[in-house]
Parts: structure tokens; sequence; C-alpha cells
């Protein structure tokens, strides 16, 4: 494979919000993965070849913190938003209890939940210490990019 196409598919990979990117062309196979700052890789039984689109400049941090607007109907806090679409969990295993809960106390690091996007899990990650003042999203719920997920002040 040419390596002017090599670099070619290291820029999309870098572009989007892929984690992981295999092409395949005749015997020869490019395999290109990365894992988001705070996520966890998990190897999907079989690999697919994936044909990426940009979907964003830049990759997207693990969790992003913004002030809540006052007319957003929020509590007052720290937004911990989406960084990717995909499915929500809120604890690690079908039927362990919740990684976390309104009221509960978190620091910096610790783990809220998990977004399952394209067999990868990735973990969201509190972003500031504080108490869990509201949880906007269901377990096994889809989400959004940017899709606002725990208030924590």
């Amino acid at each position: 494979m040419d390596l002017r196409k090599i670099k070619k598919l290291i820029d999309l990979l870098e572009e989007s919000n892929l984690a992981e990117l295999e092409i395949k062309e005749g015997e020869e196979v490019v395999r290109l993965s990365r894992v988001p700052k705070g996520g966890v890789a998990v190897a999907a039984p079989a690999p697919v070849a994936v044909v990426p689109a940009p979907v964003a400049a830049a990759p997207a941090p693990v969790a992003a913190v913004e002030a809540a607007p006052a007319v957003s109907g929020l509590p007052a806090g720290h937004v911990v938003k989406a960084p990717m679409v995909g499915t929500f969990y809120a604890s690690a295993t079908p039927g362990a209890p919740a990684l976390a809960k309104v009221g509960q106390q978190v620091k910096a690091g610790d783990t809220l939940g998990i977004i399952e996007a394209m067999k990868m899990f990735n973990q969201i990650e509190a972003d500031v210490s504080g108490t869990i003042q509201a949880i906007l999203v269901d377990n096994s719920q889809s989400v959004e990019f940017d899709q606002p997920m725990f208030v924590i002040a």
C-alpha cells in the first residue's frame, strides 16, 4: 500500500471520532487504532473493514464540562456532555449498581458511566469534584454528541 494512502488514512482517523480503522487491499492490511484518554478498549470478536466519514474537525475529549446556563432549566453547576454518539450505560455490567447517583460525591476522574460506540466502551469521567445534582440520561439510552448527561455542583 502506498505511503501517501496510509498518511491520508491517519489524517481521516485524527479528524473523526473513530477509535479504530482497518483497510484491506488484496493481501495487504492496514489497521490504525487509538483509545481516547481515559477510555477502555474492548476488542470486537472479528475485525471489520470500516470506511470513515469525517465527523468533526478535532477529536472530542472524554467529557466536556461547561457551566449550565440558568435558562436551560438545569440545576446550577458544571454540565458533563456526551463526547460521542452511542449508547449510555449507567453501570459496568448488566445488573450491577449504577456508577453514579444523584447526591453522590465525586472527584475529578471518577467514572460516571460508559458510552458504547462501535463496540468500544468509553468511560465518562467527572472533570470536576463535587456532588452530582442531576443525571439527565437513562440506562441503555442513545445519546448524541454534546448532549448534557450530568450536572455536578
